[in-house]
């Protein structure tokens, strides 16, 4: 459960950062990926943490939801990234090409991955939540 709740506070986040940032509300914020922090890398590492409470930290289960939250965090920062950078450069070729009337398609997509920064703060965030809810459950 206590990866669910990092998930769903740092879609919360994400969303009154939006708010603050651009004066508007939008509903895709709640579901959407990319942003602030990153709800990837708060899932993966309170589930790693989470592991590491409840079986020991220097069990397998604790090995293999580490393995896991690394992968997920690498990828959210580099290769889901990269791919909004491509999306960018994609869109500016394709408003180029429709603009002189050839082509007709929809926008792709450019806020897929995450900055290291809103990785980190998701890894740390999602560590936290774990730490508060192993707190919970030992009182």
């Amino acid at each position: 459960m206590s990866t669910l709740w990092a998930w769903i506070i740092a879609q919360f986040f994400k969303v009154i950062l939006g708010i603050i940032r651009q004066k508007r509300f939008d509903f895709r914020w709640f579901v959407g990926t990319g942003g602030m922090p990153s709800s990837h890398a708060a899932g993966a590492s309170c589930l790693a943490t989470a592991t590491g409470f409840n079986y020991g930290f220097d069990s397998i289960y604790f090995a293999l939801a580490a393995s896991f939250a690394l992968v997920v965090m690498f990828d959210a920062q580099g290769v889901r990234r990269a791919t909004g950078r491509q999306a960018r450069i994609l869109n500016k070729i394709m408003d180029d090409i429709y603009w002189r009337g050839r082509i007709e398609e929809h926008q792709l997509r450019e806020l897929v991955g995450h900055t290291p920064i809103e990785v980190i703060v998701g890894a740390i965030l999602g560590v936290f939540i774990a730490i508060l809810a192993n707190f919970n459950v030992a009182r």
